[in-house]
């Protein structure tokens, strides 16, 4: 009998890895067909407003300008690639890089779906609800922005409204406030470092500022995995 069990055990735990094995085979075939698929989609829109409206760009302008600044995404890419992967998933990475906004939305969505269940993003279990938070983000985003388009010329009187103007300028913060509340009191010693690291760079740099929150997320990342280790090292964690 006990040979018996243990022979059904071994094979519903290979069954149930063939089956992640395929999830898994899947996710990565897809994800790279539609990654692909979009760098064309991408560079056609550029390319048909300048055939169609015959705006043809200054070549020389634009090779000098992408000098000056596309080594800059290059870096910002591979930091983000080895950054979100480990937090979103296979699934939810494939689907942030083509739809964007990881930073400002994707990610936050992400974390707040792995913490109501109680999850890590690298478990299998994670992994399935990071990509759906990501994907449901990415719906929800598509349909306020077609509403928004439909809606934009009546309510352009209400969002110029000077007395909305503070309520715009809290969205984000809110947004991480919620979520930092939530992860900063799990282990308020790791966030000491990134937190007085940012504050440092943002007041003595004035040039940093929303725009920049694609670049210095990875980096307080960086940075607090490396005074993370070093805390530990020491036994401070």
């Amino acid at each position: 009998m006990d040979e018996n069990r243990n022979i059904e055990t071994e094979a519903v735990v290979d069954t149930a890895t063939e089956a992640g094995a395929t999830y898994m085979d899947k996710v990565h075939k897809w994800g790279r067909i539609w990654n692909l698929s979009m760098v064309p989609i991408l560079f056609a829109f550029p390319i048909i407003i300048a055939i169609v409206f015959q705006a043809i760009p200054d070549w020389k302008g634009l090779g000098m300008g992408l000098l000056a600044t596309a080594p800059m995404y290059w870096a910002v890419g591979v930091v983000e690639t080895f950054t979100y992967i480990p937090m979103l998933g296979a699934g939810g990475s494939y689907l942030s890089f083509v739809t964007g906004n990881i930073s400002n939305l994707k990610l936050p969505c992400a974390l707040g779906a792995l913490d109501q269940a109680g999850v890590k993003g690298s478990s299998e279990e994670g992994e399935v609800i990071s990509t759906i938070a990501i994907a449901v983000s990415s719906i929800v985003t598509t349909l306020i922005i077609i509403l928004g388009v439909i809606l934009l010329v009546p309510l352009t009187p209400v969002l110029e409204n000077p007395a909305l103007d503070p309520a715009f300028a809290q969205i984000l913060p809110a947004l991480f406030g919620g979520l930092g509340v939530v992860f900063i009191s799990r282990n308020w010693k790791i966030a000491i470092a990134p937190i007085a690291l940012m504050l440092i760079l943002f007041i003595a740099i004035p040039a940093l500022n929303e725009g920049t929150v694609g670049i210095m997320v990875p980096v307080s990342v960086i940075f607090t995995m490396i005074v993370s280790r070093i805390m530990y090292k020491k036994g401070l964690l």
